[in-house]
């Protein structure tokens, strides 16, 4: 793992076709590894959003039903490429990194969480009220591109800047879902 992918760059590009497939790809790779402990997994981030530009990082999404199982198969992870980052600041989460064995660019991140978490209900949440509501998308882009002029060169520093917005808009985001949930019922 590259001692710097944590200061990676924030370079954004325009959306890529390509990047739903190759998570889905990644997903099927995991998927024997996390076995019969594996619900789904699903593609978040600003790559599962059509029409936006991102970081060409993919971001995974798999639910499991025990995070003690997954921290069983911590050696089978990195036997995979991954790099282990444990709760990286979210209690519950179990967060892999994935970087290019020779440039060091980052390709996936995989955020692991128990099924029953309110961290899927809101990263889910987030995801799909992105992808209903054009408006929001492209005020995401705009925040995205502004945090990215500001930290051009480090990965951290860009997410910090946009964490503002991105709370206000999780904020629309849950009390959407939780309309279309309560129709639904």
């Amino acid at each position: 793992m590259n001692p710097q992918s944590d200061r990676l760059d924030a370079k954004l590009e325009p959306h890529r076709p390509a990047w739903p497939k190759l998570a889905q790809a990644e997903a099927t790779r995991l998927a024997p590894i996390l076995a019969d402990n594996l619900i789904t997994i699903e593609h978040i981030g600003s790559t599962a959003i059509p029409g936006i530009h991102a970081k060409p990082t993919i971001d995974l999404l798999p639910i499991v039903h025990s995070i003690a199982g997954v921290d069983a198969i911590e050696t089978a992870l990195k036997a995979l490429g991954y790099g282990w980052r444990g709760e990286f600041g979210l209690p519950g989460r179990r967060y892999c990194t994935l970087d290019h064995p020779e440039t060091g660019r980052r390709l996936f991140n995989v955020h692991i969480f128990e099924t029953g978490s309110h961290q899927i209900h809101r990263l889910l949440a987030f995801r799909d009220y992105l992808r209903a509501h054009r408006d929001e998308a492209l005020a995401y882009e705009s925040e995205k591109k502004r945090a990215a002029a500001l930290h051009p060169d480090d990965t951290l520093a860009y997410n910090d800047a946009k964490s503002v917005w991105i709370k206000e808009c999780e904020t629309r985001a849950l009390a959407w879902r939780a309309t279309i949930h309560s129709y639904s019922s």
